[in-house]
């Protein structure tokens, strides 16, 4: 299988540096060491590092493993959770019939 490599824009890269630095703050507020983490998510140390630098290459998997070592799974559910913009084209959909 073929697969395209992703394409990240510079402000998006941006996004992601910080989600990278969230998950290395919610660590060491736990006092937890990279090797701790990794070994508990099942993942290579250095998998983890990318993690924490918001590294898009890094499957979905990984940083849904790191956030249940840290008992912040739920927040997984967080995710796209408050569409504003998807719920303004559909309320301008629901005017226009």
């Amino acid at each position: 299988m073929n697969s395209k490599k992703q394409i990240i824009f510079p402000k998006h890269k941006a996004i992601l540096a910080e989600m990278g630095e969230q998950f290395t703050l919610a660590r060491k507020r736990r006092s937890l060491t990279l090797m701790q983490v990794a070994e508990r998510a099942g993942i290579h140390r250095e998998t983890l590092r990318k993690i924490e630098k918001g590294d898009a290459s890094v499957a979905l998997g990984s940083y849904f493993n790191v956030l249940r070592v840290m008992n912040l799974e739920k927040d997984f559910l967080k995710l796209a959770d408050d569409d504003e913009f998807g719920k303004r084209l559909q309320d301008l959909n629901l005017l226009n019939k």
